[in-house]
């Protein structure tokens, strides 16, 4: 339990850092706009939005995240064995009852989002709940309730919000770099160090993304498998769902890379899947080590 207690405890910290760093990146990019056109409306602006972003990323980041996999909740009454199943579970992790949305997605997969416990949502796609057994969908909603009493989901979900915001800003500042007007002092080689430095920053925006979902992301699924084989008693039950879902071949229309890192398992399927950048940059760790752990565990 020890190892838990400090998950989520480091994973408070790197919610700070993330708003912090984020926060401080769009701040310097209005400063260097300010410095290089002699306006400081653009510094002015730069903290406009930076305290914008951090607002929205922390209070609203769930939502613009259900919107993007076109989500819709469902009542108890729409589906009352898969409520009476997280109910159960809910009971036994000791949390409150989630929010539930549905996807009209064919590929099983599902993640957890939401600020805190009082205010998480699970959503799961159609096709996990028609494709996968009970135990097997207990094993998965187990783990994402697991996501959510380790408080991975506000820090995975502004992960999506502010890589976005990021990459807004350096399209901006390219944009800008190129059709702006530099001020009087330096203006032939302002002009070219701010070209030059917007295109960097355009080029590396997806790749820091990537990079910060690869930190917080692999090491939490396997404790988030861990975790959730506790809840249910019955790592196999996860193992095998890991298994049908990592082999079903049916891709998910609104799988993205900004919102990737969210899901039990990686959503890209066929060319996508086995690309280089997907290979080397992958969120989620080999699904064969998961099983082989969860197999390996002595409950």
């Amino acid at each position: 339990m020890a190892n838990l207690y400090s998950q989520v405890k480091a994973n408070v910290q790197k919610t700070w850092l993330l708003l912090t760093t984020f926060f401080l990146m769009i701040i310097f990019f209005g400063w260097l706009f300010s410095y290089l056109f002699n306006d400081s409306s653009f510094l002015i602006i730069a903290v406009a939005i930076a305290v914008f972003q951090s607002f929205l990323s922390y209070w609203y980041s769930d939502k613009i995240v259900l919107m993007t996999v076109n989500a819709k909740p469902i009542k108890k009454e729409d589906n009352p064995e898969l409520y009476r199943l997280v109910e159960n579970l809910c009971l036994t992790a000791g949390l409150p009852m989630p929010k539930i949305y549905v996807t009209n997605e064919s590929q099983p997969n599902a993640f957890a989002t939401g600020r805190d416990k009082e205010h998480a949502v699970i959503v799961v796609t159609q096709g996990l709940l028609n494709k996968l057994e009970r135990v097997e969908l207990e094993g998965v909603i187990s783990h994402e309730l697991s996501h959510i009493g380790n408080r991975d989901i506000l820090l995975q979900t502004m992960v999506v919000v502010l890589a976005g915001v990021i990459s807004l800003v350096s399209n901006f500042f390219l944009r800008i770099s190129y059709w702006g007007r530099i001020g009087d002092s330096g203006e032939d080689n302002g002009r070219a160090i701010l070209f030059i430095f917007g295109i960097i920053a355009a080029i590396l925006a997806p790749l820091a993304a990537t990079l910060i979902q690869l930190a917080i992301s692999r090491k939490r699924e396997f404790l988030a498998d861990a975790s959730g084989a506790l809840i249910t008693r019955y790592p196999e039950g996860l193992a095998r769902a890991l298994e049908k879902i990592s082999q079903d071949p049916t891709p998910l229309k609104t799988a993205s890379n900004t919102t990737a890192h969210l899901y039990i398992e990686n959503p890209f399927r066929g060319k996508s899947k086995t690309s280089w950048f997907n290979k080397i940059f992958s969120t989620h760790p080999p699904v064969e080590e998961r099983i082989k752990a969860l197999r390996e565990m002595n409950i």
